[in-house]
Parts: C-alpha cells; structure tokens; sequence
C-alpha cells in the first residue's frame, strides 16, 4: 500500500498563539481561510559564489501565487520543528538532497488582515545544482545581492518574504553595528 501524499490544502498545520505556543491542529486551507495563525520558515539560500536563489512561484500556489520570491521554504506541518520544515522545504523546493542544516538567524510575527503565521527566517549554502520543484517553481535564478536589491521594485514579491527579506537586512545591520 502506497502512503497518499498530502495535498497542499490538505497538509495538517500547528495552530499557535501569539507567543507561538500549539494551541491545535488545523488543515492548511482552513488555517488561510479562517486566518489561523500557524508556523512558516524562509530560507534564503547561496550558491557558492554567494548569490541568492530567486524564484517566481507557481501560478497553482495556493497563496501569492506567479509572485517573485527570494527565500525557499513553506509551512510547518503538525508536530515538526522550525529546522526540519526548513531542511525539507530548502531540499524539495531546489530539488536537492543532502543540503547542509540550514543556520537558523531570527524570528518574527507575520500579520496582515488577511494573514498570520510565526516566520522562522534561516540561510543555507547549496554547492550543487538545483533542479527546482516544478510544481512550486516557474522560474529561477541566482542574483548577487545588488541585482537583487534593483529588482525589489521592479517585480512582484511575496509580502511576507519581502518583509522577511527587509527583516533580515536590518538583523544584519543591528549585529554589524552592535
């Protein structure tokens, strides 16, 4: 017997609170649609010259949808900790196996009247070539952080990864500076 996989509406969540305590269990489409607050990871992954993947989601996503994105990752299913979604999320999203752990950097509340999830924000070096998930990924490449930054404007960005991204900026700033 073959174990079903999922649908990505299906895919049970943690519901937590505002200091991200599980507080119970949704399926992923009625935590969007009932705006229950539930646990993501971002990951903003290198290749080894330090570039960042950058990608545009799938127009089947079931959220942001054909949007730009400069961080890999997704929800955090029932009962699995921050850095195992990243892992899991980094490897399926490049379409890569044994990526090293990635670093865990920081977290923050994402809120928005129509959203709101835990973010769990990490970095990973991948030194092999991505063969990204095609029902994720519509399109990718590897932008240094200049062309990166010329592009914020240009296209249209995940907001929660954009304001993730912005987060990590001014982490970085605050420990260079500090």
């Amino acid at each position: 017997m073959t174990e079903r996989v999922p649908r990505s509406a299906d895919e049970v969540l943690d519901i937590v609170d505002e200091q991200d305590r599980v507080v119970g269990q949704a399926p992923r489409g009625e935590a969007y649609a009932r705006r229950l607050r539930h646990r993501c990871v971002f990951v903003l992954a290198r290749d080894p010259v330090g570039r960042i993947f950058v990608h545009r989601r799938t127009a089947e996503k079931l959220v942001f949808p054909s949007r730009y994105d400069m961080f890999v990752g997704g929800v955090v299913g029932a009962g699995e900790s921050y850095d195992e979604a990243a892992l899991r999320e980094a490897e399926e999203e490049l379409g890569v196996s044994r990526l090293p752990a990635p670093v865990p950097l920081f977290t923050f509340l994402y809120e928005t009247p129509e959203h709101t999830w835990w973010s769990a924000v990490y970095e990973v070096s991948c030194t092999v070539p991505v063969k990204p998930q095609p029902e994720e990924v519509a399109w990718h490449t590897f932008l240094d952080e200049a062309d990166l930054h010329g592009r914020l404007a240009e296209w249209a960005w995940v907001p929660d990864g954009l304001e993730a991204y912005h987060r990590l900026l001014a982490w970085r700033r605050e420990r260079t500076e500090g």
